[in-house]
């Protein structure tokens, strides 16, 4: 059996944020929109299916949780949520904020608008934020 071993890419294109007991939270570096990864820490896994029943209800816990703290951090209009795989196999579930002015709506986020780097300050308070809202999610 292979050890959990992050994507290069999902690790370049995402700051960590908290662990989760089943899942890795990073915010992706677009500052377009506030968008974060959950990322299972169980190796070899591409499909919600490849989880076993128990991890798959955790991470729709995780999903619920990681929601709830995106809507209360950024007070969004609507969420986006979707495990497509297509560019990285390796199992993430985008949770995404979105608003009625941002670059791409209401269309989907994928190539609408180029990334936009994130000021080092509001990233790091964004992620503050972030952590913050999951502590106190998990008490």
């Amino acid at each position: 059996m292979t050890s959990f071993a992050l994507n290069v890419r999902l690790e370049g294109d995402s700051y960590f944020v908290a662990d989760l007991p089943l899942s890795s939270v990073r915010l992706m570096k677009d500052a377009n929109y506030p968008w974060l990864l959950l990322i299972p820490r169980k190796p070899d896994l591409v499909e919600i299916i490849d989880l076993d029943e128990s991890d798959q209800q955790q991470l729709m816990r995780e999903i619920a949780i990681a929601s709830n703290v995106l809507r209360s951090v950024t007070d969004c209009e609507k969420l986006n949520i979707g495990a497509l795989g297509n560019m990285v196999s390796q199992l993430h579930v985008h949770v995404i904020a979105r608003f009625r002015d941002d670059a791409a709506w209401p269309g989907p986020v994928w190539g609408a608008a180029p990334a936009e780097t994130y000021d080092p300050e509001k990233a790091d308070t964004l992620i503050e934020q972030l952590w913050d809202a999951l502590s106190s999610e998990g008490e």
